[in-house]
């Protein structure tokens, strides 16, 4: 399974299309330093090391590793290598259910700039039922933290509602598109969330007001920003550390 210069290679993945071989060294890497094997603060591996370890090229790893970089879990050290940064909670490999980590984080960043248009679209263009479909949303998300529900079907409702709030039929088209990708990182980052305190469960509801509070003072600034938080904010959440 070795790769070469410029070939990410691909291997099977279960519930969807092949993964890129740097997905897969990614994914490795994750689930080493969520096992503890490779500790916070410890210097990884050198490149030819993972290579060897991984049996992918040395640019592959590269980039694995530069996409680690980008969610926070190793920072690199000129002339030192890269070390760990945080240590995920093993319940992440759990919740994945075999789909590419690095995959659903590149989700949360497409979505981040996707969705802060369309929310600020939805605060200038909505009207009577799209606001009230929005609202409906956010209760039954309300509700989900009194009776202890996961949620992940109302926070699908509530994204996709926002998003039919833009009457822009592409914004919509794209949304429904995601959607099995979108549920795949609202059930991680929604699993773990139940696994914290009560506070961190409200913060995150909290976020979802902040959107729904802009987007019907059509103020459309504050809600691009608030949803686009609220994204990025889940993507860091899925990898926070134990």
């Amino acid at each position: 399974m070795s790769g070469t210069d410029g070939d990410a290679g691909l291997m099977p993945r279960a519930g969807g299309p092949p993964a890129r071989l740097s997905e897969v060294v990614y994914d490795g890497i994750v689930s080493l330093i969520a096992h503890g094997d490779f500790a916070v603060n410890s210097r990884l591996p050198s490149e030819s090391e993972l290579s060897a370890r991984f049996g992918a090229s040395r640019p592959v790893v590269r980039e694995a590793l530069g996409r680690l970089r980008q969610d926070g879990l190793v920072v690199s050290r000129q002339g030192s290598g890269s070390y760990v940064r945080r240590r995920p909670d093993l319940a992440v490999l759990q919740f994945a259910q075999m789909r590419s980590l690095a995959d659903v984080q590149r989700c949360f960043e497409f979505r981040a700039g996707l969705e802060g248009v369309a929310a600020a679209l939805a605060a200038e263009r909505w009207e009577a039922e799209d606001l009230r479909e929005i609202e409906d949303a956010l209760e039954a998300l309300e509700a989900c933290l009194g009776n202890g529900q996961l949620g992940a079907d109302e926070d699908r409702r509530f994204h996709e509602a926002v998003a039919r709030a833009t009457r822009n039929p592409y914004h919509i088209a794209v949304q429904s598109s995601l959607a099995s990708h979108i549920a795949v990182g609202m059930n991680i980052t929604r699993h773990l969330s139940r696994m914290r305190t009560p506070e961190r469960i409200r913060a995150v509801q909290d976020e979802h007001v902040a959107i729904v509070e802009a987007i019907r003072r059509r103020d459309a600034g504050a809600a691009a920003e608030a949803m686009r938080r609220h994204i990025l904010n889940a993507r860091q959440r899925m990898f926070e550390g134990v």
